[in-house]
């Protein structure tokens, strides 16, 4: 479900020159967009995401996603009245298309995202071989120039081969579970470990292509229109 606030913003003058920016460090992500023909800066937003809970693996994906947009945002808006570059014109201000992504992994009804440890890791694969769970990420887009925020979430199925320990050892020794939700990825070494998934991939590596641009479309904004 999307959420739209900033309610009673004008969304319809006219907004040149869109910049778009990614509130992520993640090269998949990044790589994502670029392959659309998309070309984002690249600003973290350094969120704690130890500190932000929610009851459910898709609020929680949602929350983070909605925190690290926010967080970016205020920073583009503070770069700008810095730099004298808001409102002088009296024109609309072209401002930033930031986009926050977030994702976990639902197993048994609880959130997954980076393993803290080796040890962890290979105790997570263990459970996952042989099973399905729902890889869900957060998508939030704010507008910087109106205050406007929409955001939802896309929900894959991932069904789990079954590695052997020993696979599973020499996989976690390779370090990138560590560094992806769910302690896996579609785009790496734990391909051959999945046998299938069901909706988008694009969404199962960090961020669903179809989904950004049904929000940024909520934004009155065509995804072409940010073609590099």
């Amino acid at each position: 479900m999307a959420h739209d606030t900033a309610p009673g913003i004008p969304s319809d003058r006219p907004v040149p020159g869109r910049r778009l920016v990614l509130a992520s460090q993640s090269p998949a992500r990044l790589g994502l967009l670029r392959q659309a023909g998309l070309a984002p800066e690249v600003i973290v937003s350094g969120v704690d995401e130890d500190a932000i809970s929610a009851p459910t693996p898709s609020e929680l994906a949602l929350r983070l996603a909605e925190a690290k947009a926010a967080a970016v945002a205020e920073r583009v808006r503070a770069s700008r009245r810095e730099s004298g570059e808001a409102g002088e014109t009296g024109e609309a201000d072209a401002g930033a298309l930031v986009v926050g992504c977030d994702s976990v992994l639902e197993l048994d009804g609880r959130p997954l995202g980076k393993p803290a440890d080796a040890e962890e890791a290979i105790a997570r694969w263990k459970a996952m071989r042989g099973r399905a769970g729902v890889l869900v990420t957060g998508h939030c887009v704010i507008d910087t120039a109106t205050g406007r925020r929409v955001s939802a979430t896309a929900a894959t199925t991932v069904r789990f081969g079954e590695p052997s320990d020993e696979e599973i050892a020499a996989y976690v020794a390779s370090g990138e579970p560590l560094h992806v939700a769910g302690a896996f990825t579609l785009d790496g070494r734990s391909a051959p470990f999945v046998d299938g998934i069901d909706g988008d991939p694009g969404n199962v590596i960090g961020l669903s292509l179809p989904l950004l641009r049904r929000l940024l479309a909520e934004l009155g904004v065509g995804i072409t229109e940010l073609w590099a």
